[in-house]
């Protein structure tokens, strides 16, 4: 059942204050006050949260899903918001406050809208327009509905065929988020495949070959992880995919994607934190982690405090999502497109510098020369100039067609 159904204009009634602020302070205190306890004691929670039958549930994987939720919901929030919006203003306030009762209909299909509590038009025109199967009827009630209002010469045809909110649904976040997250997934195990980190030696990957020598090591997660630049690359095409499959605006609803994927890298990172890995180079700075030597990298088996580059990563990808509500909110003035080439430009820098302290990152290698610099930075760099230069050209381009039509 879509979340939609039913409900008619109450959807439209805005929150003081969106749930998901409430949820970001108070996992932002659970966390703050995790780390603290870390750095006073040196105890870290066990990595298994709970077993079930015997399989232990990892708090690394409870993050993240938990990250992905949050994102989600978020980003089905900024959805609802342009819904709402468009809905508001496409229809007049005088057509919306219209009774159902001056629809011409029989008494019995009458009685059928006013249990699904549609008591005025605007809450047929919301529904319908958005998808009619919200509306529960059948289809033959379905076909007389849409003829009565066609008929009413307050009402547009585009309003019931074509409608301009349908494209801002926010039941299309959770339609679409599982082919969104497979498709990520395998984005993100392709590009760890083939930059392995040099720790994979130890399990016979020394090499993106060797991992088609051991196809089973594939689809060991375990063993090996998985890079974002592959999931955010994965996540695109299945984000293509589902917008050309659902005759969406893309580039309007990447916009909106990348807030939520800011958000849970956000959270995501601390995942990183439980299973005390992808930390940074030995330090003695107040804020260093403590590694128990059984998850140190055998070079850095002598040192005991470490860089927490999950943290660093975590509070760079927050000020990322503040930066993008704040776009988000003046997003009339951007073009569509420009909060993903931000998104990508603020991460891209974020992870040049992080690499700076990073352990374990696949350097760049021509012909059997290993040059300073890795997989993660060259791609950084690639991506934030690519989007740059993207902004540039597009803004210039608009420019001048605005100067075009003005002439």
């Amino acid at each position: 059942m879509s979340s939609l159904e039913g409900e008619g204009s109450k959807l439209l009634r805005r929150p003081k204050i969106e749930f998901y602020w409430i949820a970001i302070v108070v996992w932002s205190v659970a966390l703050a006050m995790l780390f603290g306890y870390h750095l006073w004691t040196d105890q870290m929670p066990s990595a298994t949260a709970v077993s079930i039958f015997g399989l232990p549930v990892y708090w690394y994987g409870i993050i993240i899903v938990a990250g992905i939720a949050l994102g989600a919901i978020i980003v089905s929030r900024l959805s609802w918001e342009r819904w709402r919006q468009t809905f508001l203003a496409t229809v007049p306030e005088a057509v919306r406050v219209l009774p159902v009762t001056a629809v011409s209909l029989s008494e019995t299909l009458q009685a059928k809208l006013q249990k699904q509590n549609m008591v005025t038009v605007g809450d047929l025109l919301l529904l319908w327009g958005t998808d009619p199967r919200n509306i529960r009827l059948s289809g033959e009630e379905r076909e007389a509905l849409k003829t009565a209002l066609v008929t009413m010469p307050e009402i547009e045809a585009t309003w019931l065929e074509g409608a301009p909110w349908r494209i801002w649904n926010p039941d299309y976040v959770w339609n679409g988020i599982i082919i969104i997250l497979i498709l990520g997934l395998i984005g993100a195990r392709l590009y760890h495949v083939l930059t392995p980190s040099p720790s994979m030696a130890a399990l016979g990957i020394e090499s993106p070959a060797d991992y088609f020598r051991n196809p089973q090591m594939l689809f060991n997660l375990r063993n090996g992880g998985l890079g974002i630049y592959g999931g955010l690359a994965g996540g695109a095409l299945g984000l293509l995919y589902f917008t050309w499959r659902n005759r969406l605006p893309l580039l309007p609803w990447a916009d909106m994607s990348v807030v939520g994927v800011a958000i849970g890298q956000t959270f995501g990172r601390w995942g990183n934190f439980m299973n005390q890995e992808l930390y940074g180079r030995p330090t003695n700075l107040p804020w260093a982690v403590y590694i128990d030597p059984v998850n140190r990298l055998p070079s850095f088996a002598d040192f005991s405090y470490f860089h927490p580059a999950f943290l660093y990563e975590s509070l760079w990808n927050f000020l990322t999502f503040g930066l993008l509500i704040w776009l988000w909110r003046r997003r009339e003035k951007l073009l569509a497109g420009e909060m993903t080439a931000v998104y990508l430009i603020m991460y891209a820098i974020g992870r040049t510098l992080l690499e700076m302290v990073r352990l374990d990152s696949r350097v760049v290698s021509l012909g059997g020369v290993d040059l300073p610099l890795a997989w993660a930075t060259l791609v950084s760099l690639l991506v934030a100039l690519s989007m740059v230069v993207a902004i540039v050209v597009r803004r210039r381009r608009n420019g001048r067609l605005l100067h075009q039509t003005q002439a």
